[in-house]
């Protein structure tokens, strides 16, 4: 049975009404065409603290047909992203269950072959361990990446164990990670050990301005393919609640968003946010819809380099 192709604009409806996708982009697997996908990974096995990071895809999905609402684009970016790329949401990595390593080889290999077809993807957690995965994959097509990382956890802890605090460690022992052109920023716990990626702390983070901080991680990234790994912990519990191990003194949504924006000269190849636990916000699903909205500054960030390859 054939029909007509259904435009964007077929899929826009009302914030509060319709399909569950990111950003009304339409359900797809098949990527013929696709610039960049969204890929939601329900895991949180790998918490440490409180579990609830598996319904974050989905919370994130429902708070961002509200900012991607308008027709013009999200707010300050002035394009659709539709206007550049076409776009698809995959859905969810869900063949592993309650088997942590299921997860993790379906996840790279799911992301392995989304990434192989020349479609940029962009993850949504689930807890912050799904990134080790996800780095194995683009590294396949990519080689080493600048890994550009926001959180209040340094996430390198020392531990042959696999769980949302050791993965950038792993992913350095493997070498997954260019080290000397990665940057963690608002880190406000104990880290013993850099492992020489710079490290802006939250005191450094709040002294400087938004402008000051981007042009530190650009001349720490340089020319560099990127990731960018944007934990919602990294903003202060005041802005997201909503996440398994909130730590006081973070950043604010605009401060993260307006960082992400001057971000937008470097070479971002992919990217994920996580950590968003949506049983947590007290009212009015505040984590997830930070979170919809910075996971959609991360998408312009790749929309960005994807515009400047094809120049």
């Amino acid at each position: 049975m054939t029909g007509t192709k259904l435009t964007p604009q077929d899929y826009r409806e009302t914030a509060y009404a319709g399909i569950l996708s990111f950003l009304r982009f339409p359900f797809s697997r098949d990527l013929a065409g696709a610039d960049m996908a969204v890929l939601g990974v329900p895991y949180d096995l790998g918490t440490t603290n409180r579990s609830g990071a598996r319904s974050g895809p989905r919370a994130i999905r429902e708070q961002s047909s509200l900012v991607g609402e308008f027709e013009w684009g999200v707010w300050p970016w002035d394009y659709h992203l539709n206007d550049r790329h076409t776009v698809v949401d995959y859905g969810d990595v869900c063949d592993f269950t309650a088997y942590p390593e299921r997860m993790t080889a379906e996840l790279e290999r799911m992301a392995s072959e989304i990434i192989s077809q020349d479609t940029a993807l962009l993850s949504l957690g689930g807890d912050h361990f799904i990134s080790l995965a996800l780095l194995r994959a683009h590294v396949k097509k990519y080689g080493p990446l600048a890994l550009i990382h926001f959180d209040a956890h340094t996430d390198t802890w020392v531990s042959e164990d696999y769980n949302h605090g050791t993965m950038f460690y792993h992913a350095i022992q493997e070498g997954l990670i260019d080290v000397e052109h990665s940057i963690q920023l608002g880190i406000r716990t104990p880290n013993p050990d850099t492992f020489g990626l710079q490290i802006v702390d939250a005191i450094a983070l709040d002294n400087m301005t938004n402008k000051e901080v981007a042009a530190t991680i650009c001349n720490r990234v340089q020319d560099r393919k990127a990731y960018v790994s944007f934990d919602i912990d990294f903003l202060d519990p005041a802005f997201a609640p909503g996440t398994g191990t909130p730590v006081p003194g973070g950043a604010s949504v605009m401060q993260g968003r307006e960082i992400l924006r001057g971000l937008k000269e470097l070479n971002v190849v992919g990217g994920d946010l996580v950590e968003v636990a949506p049983s947590y916000d007290p009212i009015g699903s505040v984590t997830a819809l930070a979170g919809a909205t910075l996971a959609c500054d991360i998408l312009y960030l790749i929309s960005e380099a994807l515009t400047r390859g094809r120049g």
